[in-house]
């Protein structure tokens, strides 16, 4: 398994690989012409592009980062569309610059065979200028405006992979983060390779009967359990989720375990994190004894949902939820999850939750969802079914692997239809520009847990974190997208342009 940040995670085995081809999204436009390469002002004459499949092989020297002897031969699935017959040394590369995530093992550098064509993919940096190296993948918690590869070629794309919390990156929330990629693999239904149920393995996963009875859980409550659980050791987080259940727990009984607002000590067998994200036995057993989970998402975007919400659904308990806006999209029927947002205080809630927790033929409605009959979400079965990708299923690719390679056939195509038109520029269509745009990702401003703004102490930690480094991450955007813009090559020079913007805003020349 791949170690990754707080509240995510990846899949990290190895297996045969093909493609979905997505609908790749057309950029839209806003004052900026949007182009293939790196720089959205100058779409440049794709003539003047050079054909990285029929360069000399002097693009590719054999004393470079990548030689003969360290590609490795793996009997990798081929598509049915592909009849790549190229050698290695004529194939484009794409380097994944996030090396800790290179989804292949072991070695730097391996050859991948597609849906519809092959390329080879690295995490060795050295090629990053190679005129073979028509892609870069980046990981999105890692993207750092200060540390971005420059210059950027022309005939060069990026590839974005993000499937954790916006609060990881919001320079990628914003116009300027987000254009600069042409490919993406984000929770957005929008990006190119959704990843918006990445963590609801299968149907299966939620029709798993009911870990503890109703009766059961009835009989922990007269023994003193808590109708509802809350259990986070991760605070300050841009949804300020603790401000709204520490006012929740002045209406109605919680039992609230972790480092944020603990109000009871987790067994010591349970006090290793580790067991919640294995979904260990005696974890499971513990938190399934509750009738709801408060499930708050630490970052708040449209389609972005955790284990907080799939977790207790599995478990036949209710998710009391805030996280993703769309989330009755995905949902299994209507009467399945209880949406904070749809109470106008607290205090609400609490009534609603406590006439619930005591009227077990309403409860019981919630949990419906278990017999396959009232899964209703013909979106939600549809979207399940057509996924390429897998989670915990090796009859399919994992996802990393799965973008991989639809990022290999979109630019083994581009690079085709670019060779084209150099050809015959009267007969062949030139590449139609592609771009990412916010439905890709485009989360909002992180507002208060509970109450406005403008009723919060300036001091206050949550203001003097969260707002500000939104709109930071919207300077180190438009700084880095002038850096390309100006074709620098020292990222360090960020600071300089993101000071030049600023002066030309408050000359009213922005």
């Amino acid at each position: 398994m791949i170690t990754m940040p707080v509240e995510g995670r990846l899949g990290a085995r190895l297996v045969p690989c093909c493609v979905w081809l997505c609908l790749g999204l057309l950029c839209l436009l806003s004052t900026l012409p949007c182009s293939w390469s790196q720089d959205p002002l100058n779409v440049g004459d794709p003539k003047d592009i050079g054909d990285s499949m029929d360069a000399d092989q002097g693009a590719f020297q054999p004393q470079s980062a990548l030689s003969d002897m360290e590609f490795s031969s793996v009997a990798s699935y081929r598509g049915p569309g592909n009849n790549d017959s190229r050698g290695n040394k004529d194939l484009p590369i794409l380097l994944w610059w996030s090396a800790g995530l290179f989804p292949h093992f072991p070695g730097d550098t391996e050859r991948i065979d597609c849906h519809t064509s092959s390329c080879l993919v690295t995490r060795n940096r050295k090629v990053q200028l190679y005129r073979r190296t028509s892609s870069i993948i980046f990981y999105g918690t890692d993207f750092r405006a200060y540390e971005a590869p420059l210059p950027r070629p022309s005939h060069q794309t990026w590839a974005l992979f993000h499937e954790e919390s916006p609060m990881n990156n919001y320079v990628l929330s914003h116009s300027p983060g987000i254009r600069l990629f042409n490919y993406t693999a984000t929770f957005r239904r929008g990006s190119d390779y959704p990843l918006t149920l990445q963590w609801l393995p299968s149907l299966g996963y939620l029709l798993q009967p009911v870990a503890v009875s109703l009766e059961q859980k009835n009989r922990w409550r007269r023994e003193g359990l808590a109708p509802i659980m809350y259990m986070q050791s991760h605070c300050d987080v841009p949804s300020d989720r603790d401000r709204y259940v520490q006012k929740l727990m002045k209406y109605i009984e919680v039992d609230s375990y972790g480092k944020c607002l603990n109000s009871k000590p987790l067994p010591q067998s349970l006090e290793d994190t580790s067991t919640a994200t294995g979904e260990d036995a005696g974890f499971m057993s513990f938190t399934a004894r509750y009738k709801f989970h408060l499930a708050l998402e630490n970052g708040l975007c449209q389609d972005y949902m955790t284990e907080k919400l799939w977790r207790p659904l599995h478990q036949g308990c209710v998710p009391v939820y805030r996280g993703s806006s769309s989330v009755a999209d995905w949902m299994p029927n209507n009467l399945s999850v209880i949406l904070i947002d749809d109470f106008p205080s607290p205090q609400d809630l609490a009534k609603f939750l406590k006439a619930l927790d005591e009227n077990d033929e309403e409860y019981a409605k919630y949990l419906q969802f278990k017999k396959p009959s009232h899964v209703t979400n013909v979106g939600l079965l549809e979207a399940l079914e057509s996924r390429e990708w897998g989670v915990n299923d090796m009859s399919k690719p994992n996802y990393l692997n799965g973008f991989e390679c639809y990022v290999c056939d979109q630019e083994n195509t581009r690079l085709a239809i670019e060779r084209a038109y150099r050809k015959a520029p009267e007969k062949s269509p030139p590449p139609q520009p592609k771009m990412a745009n916010n439905s890709h990702m485009g989360c909002p401003l992180p507002s208060p847990g509970f109450g406005d703004l403008q009723d919060l102490h300036i001091n206050d930690s949550w203001v003097q974190m969260w707002p500000q480094d939104y709109w930071q991450s919207l300077d180190q955007a438009e700084g880095l997208e002038s850096l390309i813009r100006h074709n620098e090559s020292d990222p360090a020079l960020l600071w300089h342009h993101i000071q030049e913007l600023a002066m030309r805003r408050a000359r009213g020349q922005a």
